[in-house]
């Protein structure tokens, strides 16, 4: 009996922060979760609960959110974020 063929997932390689450093003043709770390196439902969670690693923003009156790339910068590259 033969194994089933698995096939690799196809996921876009996290950018460095450099790339990040270049985004736009706020991006996708998607492309801040490929950054951070965990899934976007992992951090959409996290932006619920009110525990997210980064600064958001709602869009508009639905509960989508945006994250402000200044604040995925500062978690990247470890900078400390003082009390916010």
């Amino acid at each position: 009996m033969t194994e089933p063929v698995r096939l690799a997932a196809k996921t876009a390689p996290r950018p460095t922060l450099a790339e990040v450093r270049q985004w736009p003043a706020t991006c996708s709770v998607r492309q801040a979760a490929r950054a951070i390196g965990c899934s976007p439902t992992h951090l959409a969670n996290l932006i619920r609960r009110g525990e997210s690693p980064v600064k958001c923003v709602p869009l508009g009156s639905s509960r989508r959110q945006i994250v402000i790339t200044a604040s995925l910068v500062q978690l990247l590259s470890g900078e400390d974020r003082g009390a916010a």
